[in-house]
């Protein structure tokens, strides 16, 4: 009897210490978590190569593409490639203090670094199979890319188009700043080297670097040394000079930064075409051509842009003679509407939009002509690129056509104007005495998708959506045509694929794809774990 009544008493005992060392339920936060490092562990043990990226998959990886198709051994640097990929995993670094991201963030600068060009910047993309694979790529998939003619030569230096060589750039200053830790400094002072040795005297930067001169394209001078606003490369050069400005308290940095944004305003045109162009030759500071279908003009989308931009130099300096040529645009960007019958024989004839006026994209800088862009041909071997004032049937992958808000741009000036000392001083790194810190999110966490408020039900929305595997599978966006020689570039003046986003089966630029394929994308990746991070820090 007394036996039994101690067994009795220590099987109490027993379910007592069971019930109070029980595992409390996870609560949301931990499922996030979880969804997070699963979503994780499958893009950096499945899907990277080496700790590098392309954008989609295939998910059993027979093909996969960046802009255009790749090697499974390549790796893309143009946003939403590898670069982006290691922003996000220090974002969620920071919104979960899980060192295991800081380490994947590690992988992710380790390939970075090894795709390094010796002049210290990067290309579109590199190829760990080595520069014999990576030519092989060009002479083949690249040199057939009909709309994608950055992609026909292989020029061996890097490039500033595309914010590519910029986002890895803010990736690795990202990390070295994160701890400090002196083995990223060497790759980060490499960078930093290369974009002031490859800015011209008078401010601006070209697309590619080093200099080179050996494309001439259809009897035109090779474009890419040409000083280029096309992209933001002068504006993302700009932000990462900053950024080590303010990160780094690089005194040195600031008369560059400083020359490039007083660049922005030489740049304008005279009135009446009180514009921005794309690129300009480097002699004269005039507008100058690019692609095929970037003519020589006038761009009303760029002139928004530098107008944008201008009122952010004053935030950053103070100095009013980034306002003095804004009245001027906004008055050019208010008479570059299309009259009515251009709109309706235009492709866009169908255009309503409140507020807003349909204008040319390109104007010619020295008649004011509109300059609409149109196509003849099949694939990159035999067709050709061509404007004229025709509105009609223009090419569809590159919009000969802006609509403009001018009104709202008078609005957001005449509030710049008003800011007061104490205003700017509080924004600009370089009015303000302290060293600013560097954002603590940068992929999406914050801005205006940050300000969209993240709730229970499209967090649990977006973790529903990830399989078994740790994978958010979405529709492939994109698809293309694989490689196949083309032997006849006899000039051909069809027109079955003027309007079409890609031509015969000799074309390998991408195409919509219409069969609801399913794929492994870098962006939605992002894009979703950007959502759980707002969830984790609704601060951001």
């Amino acid at each position: 009897m007394k036996l039994r009544k101690t067994a009795w008493l220590l099987g109490g005992l027993l379910l007592s210490m069971t019930a109070t060392t029980a595992k409390p339920k996870p609560t949301l936060n931990d499922e996030v978590r979880a969804k997070m490092r699963a979503a994780t562990e499958f893009m950096m043990e499945k899907v990277s190569y080496d700790g590098g990226f392309v954008w989609t998959y295939l998910p059993d990886f027979s093909r996969q593409w960046g802009e255009m198709e790749a090697k499974r051994t390549m790796v893309w640097i143009q946003p939403p490639g590898t670069p982006s990929m290691g922003h996000l995993l220090l974002d969620a670094y920071h919104a979960t203090g899980d060192e295991y991201y800081y380490e994947q963030a590690e992988r992710v600068a380790g390939a970075l670094i090894w795709g390094q060009l010796e002049c210290g910047g990067w290309n579109y993309v590199f190829d760990f199979a080595g520069e014999n694979s990576l030519k092989d790529w060009y002479n083949t998939v690249g040199k057939s890319g009909w709309r994608l003619e950055e992609f026909q030569h292989y020029y061996g230096n890097a490039t500033f188009d595309d914010g590519g060589t910029m986002e890895a750039a803010k990736f690795l200053l990202r990390i070295y700043v994160e701890k400090n830790d002196p083995k990223y400094r060497p790759a980060l002072d490499k960078v930093i080297r290369f974009v002031l040795t490859s800015q011209y005297p008078i401010g601006g930067w070209p697309q590619r670097y080093p200099l080179r001169y050996d494309h001439p394209f259809h009897g035109k001078a090779d474009y890419s040394s040409f000083l280029t606003l096309n992209d933001d490369v002068i504006p993302e050069n700009i932000e990462f000079l900053t950024y080590c400005y303010q990160a780094l308290g690089m005194q040195e940095l600031k008369e560059p930064i400083y020359r490039a944004m007083y660049l922005i305003i030489s740049m304008q045109q005279g009135a009446p075409y009180a514009g921005w162009a794309d690129q300009y030759t480097v002699e004269d500071v005039l507008p100058a051509h690019a692609r095929s279908y970037e003519p020589r003009a006038v761009n009303t989308g760029t002139t928004v842009r530098a107008v944008n931009l201008l009122m952010q130099y004053y935030r950053l300096t103070g100095d009013t003679r980034f306002l003095n040529g804004i009245p001027a645009a906004i008055d050019f960007l208010e008479k570059c509407a299309l009259p009515q019958d251009m709109v309706e024989r235009s492709d866009r004839g169908g255009y309503r939009m409140p507020g807003g006026i349909l204008a040319p994209r390109f104007i010619d800088p020295d008649t004011g002509k509109p300059l609409f862009v149109h196509r003849s041909g099949t694939n990159a071997y035999n067709g050709r690129y061509f404007t004229n004032q025709d509105p009609a049937n223009t090419i569809a992958h590159y919009s000969s056509f802006y609509t403009l808000y001018p009104q709202m741009l008078r609005e957001r000036f005449e509030e710049v104007k008003q800011l007061s000392r104490e205003e700017l001083v509080k924004e600009s790194p370089f009015l303000n005495t302290e060293l600013v810190a560097l954002p603590k999110y940068f992929m999406g966490v914050g801005g205006p998708r940050g300000e969209q408020p993240v709730t229970e039900e499209s967090v649990r929305k977006v973790m529903q959506a990830q399989d078994d595997q740790g994978r958010w599978l979405v529709p492939l966006g994109t698809t293309s045509n694989p490689y196949k020689p083309c032997l006849d570039d006899t000039p051909s003046y069809e027109t079955k694929y003027t309007s079409t986003y890609v031509g015969d089966e000799h074309d390998t630029s991408p195409f919509k794809c219409e069969t609801g394929e399913l794929c492994i994308s870098v962006k939605a990746y992002i894009a979703n774990m950007a959502q759980l991070i707002r969830f984790l820090d609704p601060e951001k």
